[in-house]
């Protein structure tokens, strides 16, 4: 029996969020974004109010405020996102006990067993976003599909408030045709790579010989070949959360940083993305370094060592590692973030043959525990005094 999935999509979530916490916002421009106040930092969503009047994702505050003067900025308050998304999710599992979160705004639902129950998919469907909305006070736009890839590509075909069924048949006709770069998967780097295939549409890729994919991509090439046919075998899974995957940590950075001012920001940001680790009862493997520039141009880079950690020491190291390997010296920096992956219960962790880790290890728990009993900035590295210090200084 063909499975049938729902993929909700919450529209401008933490901008909808705000106006429906305030009716006085809903029929304003929105644009939810870094530090209002300070006027840095970037857009983190904007309404569709304020996207009509040219505010997107991703621009600086600054340019928020010029392209959209009248717009309402507010401060990120993602207590109140996790809240929403908490009642959604509740909402959905009242339909069906197979609900996968994907985002904090998206969720996919398998209701193949309970068709016969509910109706089809697209009364399922509109009941689902009809509660919603009359609930929690947002809308969504609802994907159909026989798989989670389909119902992904169906919900972000008509925006907002959208309700699209997309059945395997219909993949040469309404996606084949759509640039790469819109087909789940495909990023800036790989739409850059495949561009060199001669590969700008879906359905290029899609009718491109796979085992060439495969040599210059490996497994990843196959998976793109397969996802631009409609094709996805994955399960709905409602435990995917339940074991952290990562933990990561970035800033906008208020002006462009070179150099050493990277190193010091990269070192509070590890000190970060430690502290959570830790508190979270995880170490790990992987250290992931972004970064992005004045104009938008982003890099991510990772690095896996040799043991599990939870130091802020080996993670910071890694990071420069990859900085000085991967990032020209001195281009400017305007966004950094660091994270920790491929993690493990701690318990689970072998222990060093030599001493010094131990020591690093006390040293940071007692930098937890000042911090725990007194506060976050009770305590810090010389380096965040300085004048590259940024997390210190929010």
């Amino acid at each position: 029996m063909s499975r049938t999935i729902l993929l909700a999509d919450m529209n401008a979530f933490f901008a909808s969020v705000h106006q429906a916490l305030d009716p006085a916002l809903r029929d304003k421009a929105v644009i939810v974004a870094g530090d209002p106040a300070k006027r840095h930092g970037i857009v983190l969503a904007a309404s569709y109010q304020a996207r009509a009047e040219g505010v997107k994702t991703g621009m600086t505050v600054g340019e928020a405020v010029l392209t959209c003067p009248d717009g309402v900025l507010i401060k990120p308050q993602y207590h109140l996102y996790v809240g929403f998304s908490s009642r959604i999710l509740r909402i959905m599992r009242d339909f069906t006990p197979l609900v996968e979160p994907f985002s904090i705004d998206e969720a996919f639902m398998d209701v193949t067993g309970c068709r016969n129950l509910l109706g089809s998919p697209v009364e399922i469907a509109r009941k689902l976003k009809e509660r919603i909305r009359n609930e929690v006070g947002v809308t969504c736009s609802v994907g159909i599909g026989p798989n989670k890839l389909l119902a992904k590509m169906a919900a972000g075909l008509q925006k907002p408030d959208g309700l699209t069924v997309l059945e395997e048949k219909d993949v040469p006709v309404r996606l084949w045709p759509l640039p790469v770069r819109k087909l789940f998967g495909v990023g800036p780097r790989y739409e850059r790579h495949l561009r060199q295939f001669n590969i700008h549409t879906i359905g290029d890729l899609a009718n491109f010989p796979v085992d060439v994919l495969k040599r210059r991509f490996g497994v990843n090439g196959e998976v793109l070949w397969l996802c631009a046919r409609g094709v996805d075998y994955s399960p709905v899974d409602p435990g995917s959360l339940e074991m952290v995957k990562s933990v990561g940590q970035q800033i906008t950075l208020p002006r462009d940083y070179r150099g050493g001012e990277v190193k010091v920001v990269v070192l509070e940001l590890a000190d970060q993305v430690a502290r959570r680790v830790r508190a979270g009862g995880y170490v790990g493997k992987t250290v992931v370094l972004s970064l992005k520039d004045a104009d938008f141009a982003c890099l991510s880079r990772r690095r896996t060592l040799p043991g599990y950690t939870a130091l802020a020491a080996e993670i910071h190291r890694a990071a420069v590692m990859l900085l000085e390997r991967h990032w020209p010296a001195g281009w400017p920096v305007r966004l950094v973030g660091v994270a920790l992956a491929n993690l493990i219960p701690a318990r689970q962790e072998q222990l060093a043959l030599f001493g010094r880790q131990e020591k690093l290890d006390r040293f940071e728990r007692g930098y937890d525990r000042v911090r725990n009993r007194f506060g976050e900035k009770a305590i810090c590295r010389a380096a965040s005094l300085t004048g590259a210090g940024a997390w210190h200084a929010r």
